[in-house]
């Protein structure tokens, strides 16, 4: 559902370019750039693994290239008005070297800060992350917070370090002096969990779940509360904050903006059995079944095997101390800094965001039974 009076109108012949635009929020961006702005020229889509199915759509140009290379991005952002940068490694669970994440969400911003500036491309939006401020480590909750919250930000892992570092590296970036005079304008949108159709992580819980017959195990007391977002809402809020840094600058341009919509705070476990329970899942108990201590034990065993078996093969399981502290912390946002800055609504309804994943993950479910 379209918020009435929030058609947007760009200026005739500019050209976006996204990176990481074959990625989960990439490719969702990219569909609404072209569905909502017209008067567009061309849509780039960088990343470094191509989905040739997005190489028919008209006004799009693919381009292979590897966002830590710097002669990769540079031809890339030549010629582009706006930048709007998601590409990036998420990987909370050790799957990755931490070297390449930060080579990617580091030393990857980086090159498209540089190329901004020495291409001329003045308009510049970062996908930054919930996890720059947390749950910290600690375990502190983040209580209805806003963006100018107290918060102590505590991090070991390499991810939310890497997009902290990367979304201070963007914001210092506002207002550095460009060729011919201008100077560039930078934001950060920070999405709490973002949910939506093709989530990687929701085929995943589905897949575990066929093992245990559709049963799933309350793990985490149903009191914790967590803020997700809806991937096309995600896609809508980058939309309009890339309109509004070209009207007014100084007011948007430096800024970060937790990016929301109106989907309810549950627990994890209970916000995915919304989408896992049309499917026929079960979560089972209303009060958890594993003793917290326990978790933290089978936590600490899953952190030492994965350094025990490092030299011989990649053990990530979904639970470690991270994923724990993530998963049993409070951390809900409630603000209206994006809505009041650059009249940001929700473009999906909770109901109609609920309806599209879980339509989407019926769907999966067909395709797996077919495939068999």
């Amino acid at each position: 559902m379209q918020i009435p009076g929030q058609m947007m109108l760009t200026s005739k012949n500019q050209t976006y370019l996204v990176t990481g635009g074959c990625g989960f929020l990439g490719k969702h961006l990219v569909e609404m750039l072209l569905e909502q702005e017209p008067n567009l020229a061309e849509v780039r889509v960088f990343d470094l693994h191509l989905d040739e199915s997005m190489r028919g759509l008209d006004r799009v140009t693919l381009i292979q290239g590897d966002i830590s290379n710097p002669e990769d991005v540079r031809p890339a952002v030549k010629g582009a008005h706006v930048v709007i940068h998601t590409a990036g490694l998420v990987d909370v669970w050790g799957r990755v070297l931490p070297e390449k994440i930060i080579a990617v969400n580091v030393q990857g911003t980086k090159n498209v800060i540089e190329a901004c500036i020495t291409q001329g491309t003045q308009y510049l939006i970062y996908t930054s992350s919930m996890e720059v401020v947390g749950p910290n480590i600690k375990g502190h909750p983040f209580y209805r917070g806003n963006e100018d919250t107290k918060y102590e930000a505590v991090h070991c892992h390499p991810y939310p370090l890497s997009k902290a570092k990367a979304e201070e590296l963007i914001i210092k970036a506002n207002g550095q002096p460009m060729p011919g005079g201008k100077q560039l304008v930078t934001c950060a949108l920070r999405p709490t969990g973002i949910y939506g159709e093709n989530h990687q992580l929701m085929k995943d819980f589905y897949k575990q779940g066929l093992v245990t017959k559709k049963h799933m195990i309350r793990a985490i007391p149903a009191s914790v509360e967590h803020g997700r977002v809806y991937v096309g809402n995600v896609a809508w809020m980058h939309l309009l904050v890339a309109q509004k840094i070209q009207e007014d600058s100084s007011t948007i341009g430096g800024q970060v903006y937790f990016c929301y919509d109106n989907s309810p705070y549950m627990s994890y476990e209970d916000f995915n059995m919304e989408f896992l329970r049309p499917c026929g899942f079960r979560l089972l108990g209303s009060r958890p079944l594993l003793p917290f201590f326990l978790l933290q034990f089978l936590a600490l065993v899953n952190s030492l095997l994965q350094w025990l078996l490092k030299p011989f093969c990649v053990y990530a399981p979904i639970l470690n101390p991270y994923t724990l502290v993530i998963a049993s912390t409070t951390f809900t946002v409630e603000t209206n800094k994006a809505q009041r800055l650059f009249g940001y609504q929700p473009r999906f309804t909770w109901e109609e965001s609920r309806n599209r994943t879980v339509r989407w993950l019926q769907e999966f479910r067909m395709e797996r039974q077919v495939g068999k």
